[in-house]
């Protein structure tokens, strides 16, 4: 019955298209596509992320170094034991999280395999502001071991990877809960509707009170949420705020251009525009 409805279907839409193809084209293709948009909307497998008012994202905005400071606390301690921040060096969060003696610091503190030396071999030395935030793993093959065969991705790009990043990771931290009725699950999977498919391999990252954060503010699961994923959204773009600020000069000197452009015009043109001309035989 299927196959005979499908083959009858399908010869309508020959006819169609041989009577009238562009129309018919045309129609297909919004037909295809509002099938497809209800169906993504509509699926009971994903929720999509309501969009959330982050501060740093206005024109005239900038990142909240103490929220970037938390965020990279909750990183080092909870995201750091299975995913890794390549892209992103000491020497990049002076200024930014801490200061140039506290990084010190904290980089000496982890060992990097470097060399090799005069005699040919790799040896290790403490960590310096030149060197890149450590991996938990040495290579993939160690963090697939570790995770039953599925490696943490890199979590440097990780906001420009997703859409709708930051919302994204937010609903994700914050999504975890049981799963609702009929909704098998297999042994390690646990269930977020956020993520698709709703069966996610990492486990709830996050607990209240899972840090204890410097300045006092209360470790919510939300407050944890909220700092970390800004944390990363300034790993994707640590140029954020000296783009905003270059763009506020650019439009300063352009405005300033052209309101010299037009008096420069006026000026020029005033003596041709105000003259007599008069033809005498």
């Amino acid at each position: 019955t299927h196959s005979n409805k499908n083959l009858a279907m399908a010869q309508r839409i020959r006819t169609l298209l041989q009577k009238n193809s562009n129309k018919a084209v045309a129609a297909v293709a919004a037909s295809a596509t509002t099938a497809a948009a209800s169906v993504t909307l509509l699926s009971d497998d994903v929720v999509h992320p309501l969009h959330l008012p982050w501060d740093h994202t206005g024109l005239m905005s900038a990142y909240d170094c103490g929220s970037l400071r938390r965020g990279f606390q909750v990183y080092r301690q909870v995201c750091a034991t299975c995913h890794s921040i390549e892209r992103i060096h000491y020497r990049e969060l002076v200024g930014v999280t801490h200061t140039k003696e506290e990084l010190i610091e904290m980089a000496s503190e982890v060992d990097f395999v470097d060399g090799p030396n005069d005699e040919g071999e790799m040896f290790e030395r403490p960590g310096k502001l030149s060197d890149p935030l450590p991996s938990p793993y040495a290579n993939e093959e160690s963090g697939r071991a570790a995770n039953g065969g599925a490696l943490p991705p890199d979590l440097s790009l990780m906001v420009k990877a997703r859409h709708s990043g930051q919302d994204y990771l937010f609903s994700l931290l914050t999504g975890y809960c049981d799963a609702p009725a009929g909704k098998p699950m297999m042994p390690g999977l646990y269930y977020n509707p956020y993520f698709p498919g709703g069966a996610i391999a990492m486990p709830p990252p996050l607990n209240d009170g899972g840090v204890d954060y410097e300045d006092g503010t209360p470790a919510t699961i939300s407050q944890q949420a909220k700092d970390v994923v800004q944390f990363l959204n300034w790993c994707a773009e640590p140029e954020a705020d000296e783009r905003k600020k270059s763009a506020a000069q650019y439009m300063l000197v352009i405005g300033f251009t052209a309101l010299m452009t037009g008096y420069y015009k006026r000026f020029k043109w005033s003596p041709y525009k105000t003259r007599a001309i008069t033809y005498i035989k």
